[in-house]
């Protein structure tokens, strides 16, 4: 079994000396996933709903400085917890080395917590250092172990970290008022590394998911769309980053709909509906190539962009962040690989709230502030439901007693 599949099956570090791991009653600080998971979730639940509150104007005062604010937020607040999170337990299965537990992960999260609580503060400068510091600091954490274990396919991810810093301190220079910095500039480009991510780990780890869990699925790969799927996310970022025509964005979407497309068909989707648990995965990847139809669309002027930046961040990331959440805390938690009615009411809010924030504005324009009012409701009840879920199944020890 190669490195990658070895995701869905944890190791025993200590299994060569012979030792098992204590049942701890509190096992939050054991591994990545664990506290990165539950505090996003949480974020999650409490922040939309006071983003909607003050966007339709029944909040008095700025919780965030307005659209880009809560933007930043999701970014490099909520996604950027769940992929440290995810990476940081990935990367111990990949490399058979330890990651961040104890108080080095403690430390991570508190940065992180940190960051979400100076940026409601007039200290501006404290908060750009804290948050820009965090995705370094995960990229070092991550870094070590991929290297001291050589494992070069991998080291693409600490750079996108380091990405994703370098656009953090852009977005907080602008807001510092530096002249030269543009918020939006920062926001896309967040967006097409959180897309990239999502491309890669998606096609590494649904088709598995989806024959481990779907008896009877033939999910299938094509050696070229393999090799074209992300070079159309990274295409993509270039032409966001390097100033471009727009009939060059439209065809690099266009190209990127037709290819993630395609790769959606290959896996079979509809082979999966009874389970729930891979469904999830299926549907959130399939709002990548909406996404990048929809954007198409919105550089030729015919949509507006929110919209279709929606079909990524309410549909795919919301959709394959909640889904991954609970397939990996699950198979690293030793729990059975199969959704609950909690979990899946969680799926179908998260999927409701995306339909409602893309096509109910699109289609009756009268009432886009009530359909964000909606979706924001429906998205923070599928976190808080995770949080309340997964409470126990996070904080608690693995019910096989091995470490992690």
């Amino acid at each position: 079994m190669n490195s990658l599949t070895s995701m869905a099956r944890p190791i025993d570090l200590n299994a060569a000396a012979g030792l098992r791991a204590a049942p701890e009653p509190w096992a939050l600080w054991r591994l990545g996933f664990r506290p990165f998971y539950l505090v996003a979730s949480i974020f999650a639940a409490l922040a939309i709903p006071l983003w909607v509150a003050e966007y339709a104007g029944w909040l008095a005062g700025a919780y965030i400085a307005g659209p880009l604010g809560h933007a930043h937020e999701m970014l490099f607040g909520f996604a950027l917890a769940v992929i440290s999170g995810f990476l940081l337990t990935a990367v111990r299965n990949w490399t058979g080395r330890a990651t961040a537990t104890g108080g080095p992960l403690a430390l991570l999260v508190a940065i992180w917590i940190a960051a979400r609580v100076l940026a409601l503060t007039p200290l501006r400068v404290a908060a750009a250092i804290v948050d820009v510091a965090f995705p370094l600091a995960v990229a070092i954490a991550i870094a070590i172990p991929l290297v001291q274990s050589r494992n070069r396919r991998n080291y693409f991810f600490p750079l996108l970290l380091v990405g994703i810093a370098a656009l953090d301190l852009v977005f907080q220079l602008a807001h510092l008022g530096v002249a030269g910095a543009d918020e939006r500039y920062a926001i896309q480009g967040a967006l097409d590394v959180v897309l990239i991510v999502m491309t890669v780990m998606g096609g590494r780890v649904i088709p598995m998911f989806t024959t481990n869990g779907v008896r009877g699925s033939t999910p299938q790969r094509h050696p070229a769309i393999e090799r074209l799927a992300p070079a159309c996310a990274v295409a993509l970022l270039i032409v966001d980053l390097v100033p471009s025509p727009a009939v060059l964005h439209i065809a690099v979407l266009a190209a990127g709909a037709v290819v993630l497309g395609l790769r959606v068909l290959l896996w079979r989707p509809w082979q999966t509906l009874r389970a729930p648990l891979v469904w999830v995965l299926h549907a959130g990847y399939l709002w990548i190539p909406v996404y990048m139809a929809m954007r198409a669309v919105a550089e030729a002027g015919w949509i507006p962009l929110p919209i279709a930046t929606h079909a990524l961040t309410a549909g795919a990331i919301g959709m394959l962040t909640i889904g991954m959440m609970t397939r990996t805390a699950r198979g690293h938690s030793g729990r059975p690989l199969v959704a609950d009615r909690f979990e899946a009411t969680a799926y179908l809010l998260v999927g409701a709230a995306a339909l409602t924030r893309v096509f109910v504005p699109l289609l009756v324009p009268a009432i886009y502030v009530e359909a964000i009012v909606v979706s924001g409701c429906l998205w923070s009840a599928a976190y808080a439901v995770y949080a309340v879920r997964y409470w126990p199944v996070l904080t608690r020890p693995r019910l096989d007693g091995k470490p992690g």
